[in-house]
């Protein structure tokens, strides 16, 4: 193989910035150059994640010293918005190729993101050469991109199964409901006293309702598959699991196809995809079969009283919702099998 590629994870403390660093670690073509947190800046990396003990001899960084664009060629940005955008013009400036996980470049118009994460967009100059980061809708962009966009989890889990059938038209845009359920691990790690045990556990929650940051993000996908306007019902829930995700999508369908060509056309869209499977009629996803993976699972039936099609997708939110794809785009953009370091099963037991 190659040189190994240096590799910087900004804002490694959190979730998304540990699981990139747990897939990195194990990559053959990557070298982790450098880790950056604020918070835990001049700590051992295996400090803060004794997991990664004699894996990973690294000082975290903070993130405004001198010198991390020298010591890397590619950058994970696993920041919040806002701060993303701006550590993403440096690292461009100095010509790093940069994977951002934040929702800084998702939307393609400034303006909507305004509207919806209530900040100015610093670096609308770069809006339009950003590539959206899904694989199996953008592959060829992303292989040339010098900055991706990873989707969200929740987008994630609601375009894999909608696009291939709104690109066939044949599904009724303004009728898809989108009701799904996460761990909470999506909220980031923070102290938060919804996110404790005792506040989450033994519980089920709506929340971001009706208006989820998620939901332009999804509508904008759609709509390019759609080629026309999306608009979504879209209600995120809170599961008291770490890890996870399951959405279950309704929509109405044009003509009165039976699940099992629906089942052909995503059969037809995703024969070939390495990290999308379809279940077998009579099997419905699960988010134990796919936690800890790089899957997305999805299963489809349709309900013969009412008409209605019902898409149900599972993924692992940290994997194949955020760090996972990361680096299934990172191989993506430096030519290799897109597969390196991800092809794990999902921890079912």
């Amino acid at each position: 193989m190659a040189e190994r590629v240096r590799v910087g994870v900004i804002g490694a403390s959190g979730y998304t910035g540990y699981e990139l660093l747990r897939v990195l670690v194990a990559h053959p073509a990557v070298e982790i150059s450098v880790a950056t947190s604020e918070q835990y800046a001049g700590q051992q990396v295996a400090e803060l994640f004794p997991s990664l003990a004699r894996l990973l001899d690294l000082t975290l960084s903070p993130l405004l010293e001198e010198g991390l664009e020298e010591r890397c060629d590619t950058v994970f940005l696993a920041l919040p918005h806002k701060t993303a955008m701006r550590a993403a013009v440096r690292f461009l400036a100095a010509g790093k190729r940069v994977i951002d996980l934040s929702a800084d470049f998702r939307l393609r118009d400034a303006q909507t993101y305004e509207a919806w994460y209530g900040a100015a967009h610093e670096a609308r100059s770069w809006l339009a050469r950003a590539v959206y980061g899904l694989p199996e809708r953008y592959r060829s962009a992303i292989k040339e991109a010098q900055l991706v966009a990873n989707p969200g989890c929740y987008p994630t889990s609601a375009i894999l199964p909608l696009a291939p059938l709104l690109s066939e038209g044949l599904l009724v845009p303004e009728s898809i409901i989108v009701d799904a359920l996460s761990g909470v691990s999506g909220a980031g790690r923070k102290l938060e006293a919804q996110y404790l045990y005792g506040e989450a556990a033994e519980s089920v929650k709506a929340y971001g309702v009706p208006r989820h940051r998620h939901t332009p993000e999804i509508e904008q996908e759609l709509s390019v598959a759609a080629g026309v306007p999306v608009t979504i019902t879209f209600t995120p829930h809170l599961l008291p699991m770490t890890r996870g995700m399951l959405s279950t999508i309704y929509a109405q369908p044009r003509l009165p196809l039976s699940a099992s060509q629906f089942r052909e056309v995503l059969a037809k869209a995703y024969g070939e995809e390495p990290f999308v499977r379809l279940c077998a009629a009579g099997r419905l996803p699960e988010a134990r079969h796919v936690r800890g993976s790089n899957f997305c699972d999805i299963g489809v039936e349709v309900d013969s009283r009412t008409g209605r099609l019902i898409l149900i997708s599972a993924l692992d939110n940290l994997v194949k919702g955020a760090s996972g794809q990361a680096v299934q785009n990172f191989n993506l953009m430096h030519g290799l099998a897109e597969t390196l370091a991800l092809r794990t099963p999902g921890l079912a037991l």
